[in-house]
Formats: C-alpha cells, sequence, structure tokens
C-alpha cells in the first residue's frame, strides 16, 4: 500500500462510528451531537460528543484530518527536523465520563502525520482511569492491550511502560490511573504493518472497555462514592491540561477550543490536601492500583 494520509483517515472515521454506535448502546438512551465543520487551512472536524446521560455523563469521540503549513511546536519538541514543513494529520481521540463511580474512565487516540512527502509516523494508545478499581477489570484491560500487541511483535510491556511514564502527575508524584499501552512516532515494519498495529489497537479498545462498563454500570453508590470520583476526575483535569501534549497541540493547531477541550470531565472537585481514610476503599486505589506492575501476571485471588 502506498504511503498516504487516506488509509488512515478512513480507518479512524470507521472507528469513530463503531465506538460511537458501542457508546450508545451503553447509554441506553439519548444520543450524541457535534456538527462536521472544515478547520482553517483545510480538511474536517467531526466532532460527536453525548452529554448528561443516565449511564454516561459525558463521552466525546472526535475525528479529524487538519492540512498545515507547519507542525505547531507541541508535535515538533522531540522531532525539529520536521518543523516549518507542510503536514497533513487525521486522528481519533475519545474519552468517557461515566455517571458511575464504580465503572472507570476510559481514553483512547490514535493518530498519523504525513510531514512533507517522506516523514510519517503513528502515535496513540489506550489508558484506564478507575476510581473504585476491580482487580478482575484491571488484568481484563491490560490482557486485552496484549492481545492487541501480540499480532505486531514482542511490544506490550515497552508500550505499558510508555503509558506509565506518560500518564503521570509530575507535580502530583502520582499516575493518573492504571494505563495500559502508549506509542509515539511508530513506523515499526513499515507503513502497511504500522496501518495494520494501529488498527488491531483500535479493534481492542472495545472489546477492552465495554465489558468493564457493563459489569459494573449497575453497581449502587451514594454520595461518597461519587465525591471521591469527583476528586479523581480533578486529578484528570490537571493532567489533560498541565502535562498532555495532545491539548497542547490542539490548542496551538487553532482548533476549536470545544472540541480540543470536550475531554475534560464535566465535573470535579478539589478538596484541600485530601487524604483518604486508611485501609478504605478510596485508599487501596492508590495503595493497591496506581503503582505500576505487571498486571498480566496478577491473579486474582480476593473476590473484589
Amino acid at each position: 500500500m502506498a504511503i498516504g494520509i487516506d488509509p488512515a483517515r478512513e480507518l479512524f472515521r470507521e472507528l469513530q462510528d463503531e465506538i460511537e454506535a458501542k457508546f450508545r448502546d451503553l447509554e441506553g438512551e439519548g444520543g450524541f451531537t457535534g456538527q462536521a465543520a472544515a478547520l482553517p487551512h483545510g480538511g474536517l472536524s467531526r466532532p460527536r460528543v453525548l452529554q448528561n446521560g443516565a449511564r454516561i455523563e459525558k463521552a466525546a469521540v472526535l475525528y479529524t484530518h487538519a492540512i498545515g503549513d507547519s507542525l505547531p511546536a507541541a508535535a515538533t519538541d522531540r522531532n525539529p527536523h520536521l518543523a516549518g514543513q507542510p503536514f497533513q494529520a487525521t486522528a481519533i481521540s475519545l474519552i468517557v465520563h461515566p455517571r458511575n463511580p464504580y465503572v472507570p474512565t476510559a481514553h483512547m487516540n490514535l493518530r498519523f502525520f504525513l510531514v512533507g512527502t517522506q516523514n510519517w509516523h503513528f502515535g496513540g494508545g489506550f489508558d484506564l482511569t478507575p476510581f473504585y478499581p476491580f482487580t478482575e477489570d484491571v488484568v481484563h484491560w491490560h490482557r486485552t492491550a496484549n492481545e492487541a500487541c501480540r499480532p505486531h511483535g514482542d511490544v506490550y510491556a515497552r508500550l505499558k511502560a510508555n503509558c506509565d511514564a506518560y500518564f503521570y502527575l509530575p507535580h502530583r508524584h502520582e499516575a493518573r490511573g492504571v494505563g495500559g499501552i502508549f506509542f509515539d512516532d511508530w513506523t515499526e515494519g513499515g507503513f502497511d504493518a504500522s496501518l495494520a498495529f494501529v488498527e488491531s489497537v483500535g479493534k481492542h479498545f472495545l472489546p477492552a472497555y465495554a465489558p468493564i462498563f457493563e459489569r459494573r454500570a449497575t453497581i449502587p453508590w451514594g454520595e461518597r462514592e461519587e465525591d471521591f470520583m469527583l476528586f479523581r476526575r480533578g486529578r484528570y483535569a490537571e493532567f489533560n491540561l498541565v502535562v498532555d501534549r495532545g491539548t497542547r497541540y490542539g490548542l496551538q493547531s487553532g482548533r476549536n477550543v470545544e472540541s480540543v477541550l470536550a475531554s475534560l470531565p464535566p465535573r470535579a472537585r478539589w478538596p484541600y490536601d485530601y487524604k483518604p481514610l486508611p485501609n478504605s476503599p478510596e485508599a487501596a486505589l492508590t495503595d493497591r492500583f496506581l503503582a505500576p506492575r505487571n498486571w498480566l501476571e496478577v491473579v486474582d485471588k480476593s473476590g473484589d
């Protein structure tokens, strides 16, 4: 297959349709809104956003194809040799903020850059941010991530380590969640193999996430659990606004700010110097789950 924007663009639009349809099914009522719009220098933005649902408080599944004369600084920090060259980029980015604190927040981003006529790379991955984690859910998430990687070589451990390193709040000395897989500047095996790898990652997101959502969405919760979820959502917002390169890239590229910030949670809170009670369900998140570990080797013997 010739290197070009079209195969990646078609894949990401297909994934947007599939994931939006599944989120509609998980929600059970209501729907997505958002109108396609041309971007300032060419291309297309197709945001799809669900808000105030009964089971999903907010979900965004965003597709973009951008054309420009030169990459924003957030895209050239690691690749300064690409600065000042014309480019095309296409991506799918999604976030789901469930209403039930026992259902984790989940995120995926997949992207392709073609800079000039010869330089190209893929990037992306998916990660999970639970509030009240269940061992079986985290193990399932990572096993499915490993399955996405397996046909393309022994890369899961490396991409998991990348994810643990990236989704980290240095000012809090704390991980955002339980990770997943993450990769930058991916060209391994050439264009066809790289496209197939990215397709595998995209196609494994729903098998990784939907069973967790369906298992936990009917668990009763109260004010305590909701308050803790909103506190942890504050950490999520901090990461997106302070650390995330994707947010900086979107703001620097002149895209619609509503789409760029669609990943932010609809509600969050910042209680001063909050610390969970020792041995509480809230403390279990940091005590047992946020530190990086090899989830493929974890055996759930607790029944949690």
